[in-house]
């Protein structure tokens, strides 16, 4: 009955911990649904995303402890200056009206797609770290990650899609901006 309990109770921990990690996506998903995406695209994206959901707390998990402090900080910042870079080039491209975007910050192309992807779910790696040096069900632990990441993605990107539809042009400086201020606040 003691073990029934303690399996719950983990259960419920991970589920509130891939839901809080699942957040970043649906957050970052609107911005980049304000710019408009095709429904391919939302999925695509999902995919990816709920993919580095899945190994990224697996590449901590493994790291364990040794690089707990370490990482800890370098993942976030990293994560900051990627949304940084990408929210402030879709408000530079919003302003100067061109509405070209470079290979690396767009959603379109495989490397848009990694670099949002690995945005969002740095932190899984963070996470990943800290429950290395708990007894943390493995399997549990990463289906439960990618689902959330993956489903709240999709409903991000719908969402700003939606949005961003209303906005019109000034969609795009909408999510740059949204991009930009996530960025900032990872940072601080």
């Amino acid at each position: 009955m003691l073990e029934a309990g303690l399996h719950e109770g983990q259960l419920l921990t991970l589920l509130i911990m891939a839901l809080a990690l699942g957040m970043d996506a649906f957050s970052l998903g609107v911005g980049i649904g304000m710019r408009g995406i095709r429904i391919r695209d939302i999925l695509k994206l999902s995919l990816i995303i709920g993919i580095f959901h899945v190994v990224m707390p697996l590449l901590g998990l493994y790291t364990g402890h040794y690089m707990r402090f370490l990482l800890g900080h370098v993942a976030t910042a990293a994560a900051g200056i990627l949304l940084i870079l990408l929210g402030g080039h879709m408000l530079l491209a919003a302003w100067r009206g061109d509405g070209e975007s470079p290979s690396f910050a767009d959603h379109r192309t495989a490397g848009g797609m990694l670099l949002f992807a690995l945005s969002v779910s740095v932190d899984s790696f963070s996470v990943g770290i800290s429950l290395g040096m708990f007894a943390a069900d493995l399997i549990l632990t990463i289906l439960l990650f990618g689902l959330a990441g993956g489903l709240m993605s999709v409903a991000g990107l719908l969402a700003g899609r939606r949005i961003g539809k209303s906005l019109g042009s000034y969609g795009e400086a909408a999510g740059g901006a949204i991009l930009l201020t996530f960025g900032i606040l990872f940072l601080l």
